[in-house]
């Protein structure tokens, strides 16, 4: 009988060997979340809350798009410990981010995991309102920010929660070299840039190398030229690999959108701007479909299928005329391409509440709301959110059948 016992005992050895190899894989399968169409929201805190999960699972989020970089750091940036010289990553760090992870997935929430800072490109809000550019002029941000994402990538892989990291957050290195649109002189420029720092398609096909290198299967979303515009797909090249995801980001008036720089001037759709301060037309949501058509035809040069493509944000300050109206419509933009899509954002923390669409649009904090401000005590109790037509567009989506 001692053999039988032995041989038991050596399959069950076998057995726990080959289940602890199993989980240091990541899972195949993730890109078959992306094979229909998800519909999620954005999260950029300062802080981890438990509570933000349960709401938004009870909201019905099909994946949230973490923005991680003002959470608390135990150096100078989240995760990179110094964007100035990154060596490896803050286990501090790492260990609140996957708390994070882990509420997310107990309440059935998937993640994208975004970086608005890498080697080199520190966040601007975290840099003195200043924009680094320092990744899009020397090749040793590249490699250092190659580098940062093989590591988080390999200790994130098996975390059930993710479902795609997407490695930089809006680059720009068009702006670093004073393009504001993706006009002549910006193709011109292009066309002299391939292969040097500045060249944004070669420093994501590089990254994703970098990420398959520890993480074959865990998908990859990329953004584009000029923050992520619409506008500039044209410029934007394919990488070769079957589980990316290209992104774009708010097609309509930056000074449409933006509460502190419409000033009451544009509503869509009746008012809005043709140039930075020029006259305003009337658009319909043709008119707003046409600002995607690059990326319609990006797809279609290169065949890349509709659940590729990602509006992974999306937003129109709540207190202007016009947002209920434009949310609407790009919804239904994204929903009859089957594009996935994310909105910026749900419950943002801190004082700043104009993408805060619980809120109704004319609601204004109250003074108890900014009394526990000045007192530094939490004021995420007193925003008084609740039904309203603008948030009803949005809750609409997400109804779990």
């Amino acid at each position: 009988m001692y053999w039988r016992h032995e041989m038991t005992f050596r399959i069950l050895i076998c057995t726990v060997a080959f289940l602890s190899a199993s989980s240091a894989i990541a899972d195949p399968t993730k890109i078959d979340f992306w094979n229909t169409q998800r519909k999620g929201a954005n999260q950029q805190n300062a802080q981890h809350r438990p509570e933000w999960y349960v709401a938004a699972g009870e909201l019905g989020l099909d994946y949230v798009r973490i923005l991680p970089d003002a959470l608390p750091a135990e150096g100078r940036d989240f995760l990179i410990g110094n964007a100035d010289n990154f060596e490896t990553i803050n286990e501090t760090d790492l260990s609140l981010l996957i708390k994070a992870l882990d509420e997310a997935e107990r309440n059935r929430i998937k993640v994208v995991l975004t970086m608005v800072s890498l080697p080199g490109a520190r966040w601007k809000q975290l840099n003195n309102d200043q924009d680094d550019a320092r990744l899009w002029k020397d090749k040793k941000y590249h490699l250092q920010a190659f580098e940062f994402w093989r590591q988080l990538a390999a200790r994130l892989k098996t975390h059930p929660a993710i479902v795609a990291y997407n490695p930089l957050n809006e680059p720009h290195p068009d702006k670093a070299f004073g393009f504001d649109a993706p006009d002549e002189k910006f193709a011109q420029w292009f066309k002299r840039i391939q292969n040097t720092p500045a060249d944004l398609n070669q420093f994501n096909r590089e990254m994703v190398k970098a990420i398959r290198s520890v993480d074959p299967d865990t998908p990859i979303i990329l953004d584009g030229w000029f923050y992520a515009s619409p506008r500039a797909f044209e410029y934007n090249r394919p990488v070769d690999d079957d589980k990316v995801l290209y992104a774009f980001h708010n097609p309509g008036p930056w000074q449409m959108v933006t509460y502190r720089v419409n000033q009451g001037r544009y509503a869509y759709p009746d008012r809005v701007p043709k140039s930075w301060n020029g006259p305003t037309e009337s658009w319909t949501i043709d008119r707003l479909a046409r600002e995607m058509h690059a990326v319609q035809q990006f797809s279609e040069q290169y065949n890349i299928p509709a659940h590729r493509i990602i509006a992974s944000e999306f937003w129109y300050d709540r207190r202007l005329e016009g947002a209920a109206a434009y949310m609407a419509d790009l919804i239904e933009i994204y929903n009859q391409r089957d594009w996935h899509w994310a909105f910026y954002a749900y419950r943002g923390t801190g004082t700043w509440t104009g993408l805060d669409y619980e809120i109704a649009p004319g609601q204004k904090m109250g003074w108890r709301y900014w009394q526990a401000i000045e007192q530094g005590k939490d004021p995420e109790p007193l925003k008084p959110r609740g039904p309203n037509p603008l948030w009803e567009i949005l809750q609409r989506q997400f109804e779990r059948k």
